[in-house]
């Protein structure tokens, strides 16, 4: 038995429709309970000659995850035209830690 026409038409729609989906993680670090625990002191990183000229190093940074802080290493990022890196900065905001940073902004 084959499977209708409009079946068929209906499933390739869909496949078309969902291939262009991309799934990414949020650019800046996503937690709803506050920080008490202030973070540990930044981890000393090997930065190694750049990839190529003009490229910024992202340097890496302690994030709240899972009720705990996780390093995530930094990396070379080739540049963005007309926009500098504001890095990752933890502040204190009343008896609560809070994380601020880590974004291009325009120059």
């Amino acid at each position: 038995m084959k499977p209708p026409r409009f079946l068929l038409s209906a499933l390739a729609v869909v496949v078309v429709s969902l291939s262009g989906c991309i799934v990414a993680p949020p650019a800046r670090p996503v937690y709803v309970e506050p920080v008490m625990v202030p973070p540990p002191p930044p981890r000393v990183e090997y930065v190694g000659p750049a990839p190529a000229i003009g490229y910024v190093w992202i340097a890496g940074a302690w994030h709240w995850r899972g009720g705990r802080y996780e390093w995530a290493p930094g990396y070379w990022s080739s540049p963005r035209y007309g926009q500098r890196w504001v890095p990752y900065r933890w502040e204190r905001e009343g008896d609560h830690w809070r994380q601020h940073g880590g974004h291009w902004e325009r120059d």
